[in-house]
């Protein structure tokens, strides 16, 4: 059941009132703060499973789950709608279970939104759904089609919320729908499952890595906040200027030794680590670890946002100096050397494990 409280005053009615999904978390905090400062803006309907707390002005809590609730009540009278909501990452014990939930949620705040007669939407996809492909261009623009890696369900997921967005604006002349494409994206109040998975050192790699590309929190939030107050149509990529390649990934998150492997040998081993804690990194996405799928912010720029940290400075920021920092060069080769041999042996102990298996079955 939703329950909400209005702070702020009256007399906001001819203002826009905004309905804002995942509310509580680091992003829709400060979305929400971002919007309640716009004298546009005469109400904010924050809504989130948890408390929302901490934001000041006119806005109306509203504790709620987007999964089964009645939610036209919770989004009456909004004309503008920003859905961040994120479900949780993959689970060990159903993998890419808990993303599953991603399409069918937006489904349910776009028939709210049309409920509530919204004419501007701000969806959060992100550029997994470009896919991690070896012939993808560097960079990816948003012209580029969507070839989400098979297996990835965030990834797919994030696809059919697009597709359905798109179908939503055909069927709703007059209206605009911003959906943002943002990378790996970093918060001091603690990183997404993504941004944990796809960490340098969490999974094997084959002997090409790919670059990459590190986005401050507050960096997304003005990209959401001009995609509401410019009504922006169409897709955005979020990303700092550029990219870095993966050996200053490396240096920045400490010196972490790699552990080069054949890319079907880095699968096996990465499932395996996945299944007994070992690891962060799922094996499905693996492929995100192993080929490009750095995006372009060009068409975001010429909108008039501008990014405040570069990769370099939004890694460092919300990254602590892992313990290979004080370690010396010789002695992390000498365990980087030690890392591979033991992980070529646990992938060949997994490949015979598995013929072993066959040949009783047989």
């Amino acid at each position: 059941m939703a329950s909400g409280t209005d702070r702020g005053d009256t007399g906001t009615s001819e203002r826009a009132t905004v309905g804002v999904t995942g509310a509580a978390g680091a992003l829709g905090r400060r979305v929400c703060a971002l919007a309640a400062a716009d004298p546009a803006v005469g109400r904010i309907v924050a809504v989130d499973r948890r408390p929302v707390r901490g934001i000041a002005g006119p806005v109306r809590a509203v504790e709620v789950d987007l999964s089964v609730a009645d939610l036209k009540p919770v989004f009456e009278g909004a004309d503008v709608v920003i859905h961040l909501a994120q479900p949780d990452g993959p689970s060990r014990d159903a993998v890419g279970a808990a993303a599953a939930g991603d399409a069918r949620i937006a489904h349910r705040v776009l028939e709210a939104a049309s409920a509530v007669g919204a004419t501007h939407l701000v969806l959060l996809s992100s550029a997994l759904t470009y896919g991690a492909w070896a012939n993808n261009p560097v960079p990816l623009t948003e012209d580029a089609p969507l070839r989400p890696n098979p297996g990835v369900t965030a990834a797919c997921e994030k696809a059919e919320v697009e597709r359905a967005a798109a179908e939503w604006r055909d069927d709703h002349p007059g209206t605009t729908v911003a959906v943002l494409r943002p990378t790996v994206t970093l918060a001091p109040e603690g990183s997404g499952w993504l941004a944990r998975a796809l960490a340098r050192g969490s999974a094997p790699v084959s002997p090409e890595e790919p670059p990459a590309q590190f986005l401050d929190v507050g960096d997304l939030a003005t990209a959401v906040d001009l995609a509401r107050s410019a009504r922006l149509d169409g897709p955005r990529n979020v990303a700092p200027d550029g990219w870095i390649d993966a050996d200053t990934a490396r240096a920045l998150a400490g010196g972490v030794p790699r552990v080069r492997l054949p890319e079907r040998l880095a699968l096996r081993v990465a499932g395996l680590r996945w299944r007994l804690g070992l690891g962060a990194t799922p094996p499905e996405l693996l492929p995100y670890t192993v080929h490009p799928w750095v995006v372009a912010n060009d068409r975001l720029r010429s909108d008039g946002w501008k990014p405040t940290s570069s990769n370099e400075e939004a890694f460092v920021a919300h990254n602590a100096a892992g313990p290979w920092a004080t370690v010396s060069p010789r002695r992390r080769q000498e365990l980087a050397l030690a890392a591979s041999g033991a992980v070529l042996l646990a992938g060949v102990l997994s490949v015979v494990a598995v013929a072993r298996r066959r040949r009783r079955r047989s």
